[in-house]
C-alpha cells in the first residue's frame, strides 16, 4: 500500500536518515543526538511517522549498548505513533525489533513470537515478501529455542521454499536449523549434511555470530550421537570465534560509550587471558596424559552442561503448558469481550429507537406529556438502557471503571418513579408498594440518581417477583449530617417468601438464583450481584434480615450532597439553551430508519437543517455538490463502514467536522476513529443537549480558523 504520510517534511526526513547512518556504522553517541534532534522537529511538524521513525532509531541504540529495558520503552513509543499512521512499513519493522528483544535479549520467546507473527502480517499487507521470509526465520528458531520442534517447522518449511529472498548470513542460519530438526527427527546423516553446509556458509561471511551458533549446536548434536571427540574439536572452534565475536562487541561498546580506562582495563586482561592459553597449549603439547585429562574434563562439563540445558528446557516445557493455558483463557476473554460488544451495539440501537420516539411523543403531544404510563415508559427505557450497559459490561464494575456522576434530584419523586414503573409487577401478584420518606431530608440532593434508582429497581422488583398478595415498602431516613454531606437509610422490606439462612451468604454471586421453582420467577441471577457492586461505587455495603415465610429487609446507607449554590449551577447547566441563531446544515448517514427519523427530529427541533443518507457511498455523492456544516457518522453500516467513508471524505479534502454516532462502546472505537479522521464521538442513546454541545463547539472551533 502507498506510505504517503511519512516523510513530509525534506529536512527532518534527512536528520532520521543520518541518525541511521551514524547507528548503522556504531557510532551510537551522534546517532542519539541526531535521532532526538529529529524527534523534536517531528514533533512540532506532528509527523507521527517520523517520530515514530526517531524513535524506532533511539530504541535501537539502546539496546546496542545493552539497555534493553529502555530499549522495549522507545520500541513501544515508536509503535503508538506508527499506529497513528497508514505507514505499514514500519509497523512490521516495529513488530520485528520487539521480536528480536523479546526473543533474544530478554528470554520471553512467547511474547516474542507474537511480535514476529505481527510483523509478518504487515509484510504481507506491503507485499515485502522478503522481510516475510527473514521473520520467518527468527520465529523458526525461536521456537527452536524452547524446543518446540514440530511448530517451528512448519516456519522452517516456508522457509526453505523461499531461498531465493536468502543472503549469505541467512544461509548459514537456515541450514543450522534444519540441521537442528532433523537431529530432532533422527535423521542424524542428514543433520550433519546440513550442519557441514552452515559451517561452509558462515566461514564466507565476514559476520561470524551465524558462525558462531553454527559451531555451537553442531557440537551439541555430535556430542548427542557419541562423536564426543569431534564435538569437543567443534566446542574448541566455537570457543575461538566466540571470543573473537565478544572481543569486537565488548570494544565496540566500550568506545561508543567513551569508557577509555576500562577499555585500556579490557584489552590488558584479553592479552593476559591470552597469554594463559599459550602456556596451556605449550603444556599440553609436553604430555598427552594432560590432553586426555583436560578432554575428560571439558567432557564432563558439555554434559553437564547440556544435562543443565535439558532441566531448564524441561521446566520451560511445564511452563509452556501454562502459557498455553493461560493464552486459551485470554482468547476467551477477548470472545467475551468481543460478544459483549456485538450484543451492547445491538441492544443500544432500537434503544436509541425507542427513547428518541418517546421523547418525541412527549415534545409532540402535550395532551399525553403528562401521561404516567408515558412517563414511565420513559424512565423504563431509560433504565433499561443503564442496566443493559451494567449487565454487558459487569466486568467494568468489578474493575472499578464506572465512575459515579453528579445530578441534582429529589428523593421521593425518583421513588414515585420507580413504584409508577414497577406498578405492572405489583399487579401481577396483587401486591402494593408503600414508600415513607423522612420529611427531615433535604428537597435537592446532589449524586449519582441513575444508580441510586438501579440499585432500588432491583431491589423492589426482586421483593415484588418474591411476594404474593403483600406489601413492599421503601423506607427512607435521614441518619445523620455532617457538614454538607446527608447520610440516609435505604431499606426496602416486604412479607414474601424469604430467604433460607444456608442461602443469604451467596445470593449476591452472580447469576445464582434460590427458593425459586422451575417456571415461578424469571431473571438472570445479576440483580443483587449488581446492587452489591454498585454500592461499592458509592463506598457502602448491604444488610439482609431475612426469615423464611415471614419476609427479607435489605437496607443500606448512602451520603448525598446537599449545596444549594452547587445544585443551581447543576440545573442551569442542564437546561442551557443550545438554540443557534444560524442554520446549520448537518448531514446524518444512518441505515436503520427508526434511528433516521429519530436524529433528524432531534436536529430539527434545534433549527438547524438536516439531510439523510442511507450508506457511505450516498454521502460521498452528496458531498459531492453540497457543503455541510458538520457530519453524523454511523459506524456499523453496509457496503461500507463509518471509518472506511470518513477516510474517503478526509481523502477528498473536506475539512468538515465528523462525529461518529454510534452504538458501540466509545473505548473500543476511539483510537480507529481519531485514525479514520474522526473529530469526535457521542453513543446512542444520547441526551440532545450533548449533541448539540459537541456540535457548537466543532462547527465554531471550525468557523475561528
Amino acid at each position: 500500500m502507498a506510505q504517503s504520510d511519512c516523510g513530509l517534511n525534506p529536512k527532518t526526513e534527512k536528520l532520521v536518515k543520518q541518525a541511521l547512518s551514524y547507528f548503522r556504522e556504531s557510532n551510537f553517541e551522534k546517532s542519539l543526538i541526531l535521532s532526538r534532534t529529529a524527534l523534536n522537529e517531528a514533533t512540532m511538524q506532528k509527523d507521527n511517522c517520523l517520530i515514530a521513525r526517531s524513535y524506532n532509531i533511539i530504541a535501537a541504540n539502546y539496546n546496542a549498548v545493552s539497555e534493553f529495558d529502555k530499549s522495549i520503552f522507545f520500541y513501544k513509543k515508536s509503535l503508538g505513533y506508527a499506529n497513528k499512521t497508514s505507514n505499514d512499513s514500519i509497523k512490521a519493522n516495529i513488530y520485528n525489533n520487539l521480536g528480536n528483544m523479546h526473543c533474544f535479549d530478554r528470554g520471553e520467546f512467547d511474547q516474542g513470537i507474537r511480535y514476529y507473527k505481527k510483523a509478518i502480517a504487515y509484510c504481507l499487507k506491503t507485499n515485502n515478501l522478503k522481510d516475510v521470509f527473514f521473520t520467518n526465520v527468527n520465529i523458526a528458531w525461536a521456537y527452536f529455542d524452547i524446543k518446540n520442534y514440530d511448530e517451528g517447522y512448519l516456519f522452517l518449511k516456508y522457509v526453505n521454499n523461499n531461498m531465493k529472498y536468502a543472503d549469505d548470513s541467512t544461509e548459514v542460519i537456515v541450514n543450522m536449523l534444519n540441521g537442528i530438526y532433523l537431529s530432532y527427527k533422527k535423521q542424524n546423516d542428514e543433520a550433519d549434511a546440513y550442519f557441514l553446509k552452515a559451517i561452509e556458509a558462515g566461514n564466507k561471511c565476514e559476520e561470524k555470530t551465524d558462525l558462531s551458533n553454527a559451531y555451537l549446536e553442531y557440537a551439541t548434536f555430535l556430542n548427542k550421537i557419541d562423536r564426543h571427540k569431534e564435538a569437543y574439536e567443534t566446542l574448541k572452534k566455537y570457543n575461538k570465534i566466540s571470543e573473537e565475536i565478544y572481543n569486537e562487541g565488548k570494544l565496540k561498546k566500550a568506545s561508543s560509550a567513551g569508557i577509555r580506562l576500562e577499555l585500556d582495563e579490557y584489552k590488558r586482561e584479553i592479552d593476559k587471558i591470552e597469554n594463559e592459553k599459550v602456556e596451556q597449549s605449550q603444556s599440553l603439547k609436553k604430555s598427552r596424559i594432560i590432553v586426555i585429562l583436560f578432554i575428560l574434563i571439558s567432557l564432563i562439563l558439555l554434559f553437564l552442561i547440556i544435562t543443565l540445558i535439558k532441566n531448564i528446557r524441561y521446566k520451560k516445557k511445564h511452563n509452556l503448558e501454562l502459557l498455553k493455558a493461560k493464552e486459551i483463557a485470554e482468547e476467551a476473554s477477548l470472545l467475551k469481550t468481543q460478544f459483549i460488544s456485538t450484543i451492547s451495539h445491538e441492544l443500544r440501537t432500537p434503544l436509541y429507537g425507542v427513547v428518541g420516539i418517546t421523547n418525541m411523543l412527549l415534545e409532540e403531544h402535550e395532551e399525553i406529556s403528562k401521561s404516567q404510563h408515558l412517563s414511565s415508559l420513559k424512565f423504563s427505557a431509560r433504565y433499561l438502557l443503564s442496566l443493559v450497559n451494567d449487565i454487558l459490561q459487569i466486568n467494568k464494575i468489578e474493575e472499578n471503571k464506572i465512575v459515579l456522576e453528579n445530578f441534582t434530584f429529589n428523593i421521593l419523586d425518583e421513588i414515585t418513579v420507580i413504584k409508577n414503573s414497577l406498578s405492572f409487577l405489583s399487579q401481577k401478584n396483587n401486591n402494593k408498594i408503600s414508600i415513607d420518606v423522612d420529611p427531615a431530608i433535604p428537597e435537592y440532593l446532589i449524586g449519582d440518581k441513575l444508580r441510586l434508582s438501579q440499585i432500588l429497581m432491583n431491589l423492589v422488583s426482586n421483593a415484588l417477583k418474591f411476594t404474593k398478595e403483600g406489601e413492599v415498602e421503601i423506607k427512607v431516613d435521614l441518619v445523620n449530617v455532617e457538614g454538607k454531606l446527608n447520610y440516609l437509610n435505604f431499606m426496602v422490606k416486604d412479607n414474601g417468601i424469604g430467604i433460607a439462612a444456608v442461602d443469604q451468604s451467596k445470593i449476591f454471586e452472580k447469576f445464582v438464583q434460590v427458593g425459586r421453582k422451575d417456571a415461578d420467577y424469571q431473571g438472570t441471577g445479576l440483580g443483587l450481584s449488581i446492587v452489591k457492586r454498585l454500592l461499592g461505587l458509592f463506598g457502602s455495603t448491604i444488610t439482609l434480615d431475612s426469615d423464611l415465610g415471614k419476609g427479607t429487609s435489605f437496607s443500606f446507607v448512602i451520603a448525598f450532597e446537599h449545596d444549594l449554590a452547587k445544585t443551581k449551577s447543576i440545573i442551569n447547566e442542564i437546561e442551557v439553551d443550545l438554540t443557534s441563531n444560524e442554520i446549520y446544515k448537518i448531514l446524518v448517514v444512518e441505515d436503520n430508519l427508526i434511528n433516521q427519523l429519530v436524529t433528524k427530529k432531534i436536529i430539527e427541533k434545534n433549527n438547524y437543517a438536516c439531510k439523510v443518507v442511507d450508506d457511505g457511498f450516498a454521502a460521498l455523492k452528496i458531498l459531492e455538490n453540497e457543503v455541510f456544516d458538520l457530519i453524523l457518522m454511523d459506524i456499523n453500516m453496509p457496503l461500507m463502514n463509518g471509518f472506511e467513508t470518513t477516510k474517503r471524505i478526509r481523502l477528498l479534502g473536506i475539512e468538515t467536522p465528523i462525529v461518529a454516532l454510534t452504538a458501540f462502546d466509545k473505548d473500543e472505537i476511539t483510537d480507529e476513529a481519531i485514525t479514520a479522521g474522526m473529530n469526535d464521538i457521542i453513543i446512542k442513546p444520547f441526551e440532545p443537549v450533548k449533541l448539540f454541545k459537541i456540535i457548537n463547539f466543532l462547527i465554531n472551533e471550525k468557523n475561528a480558523v
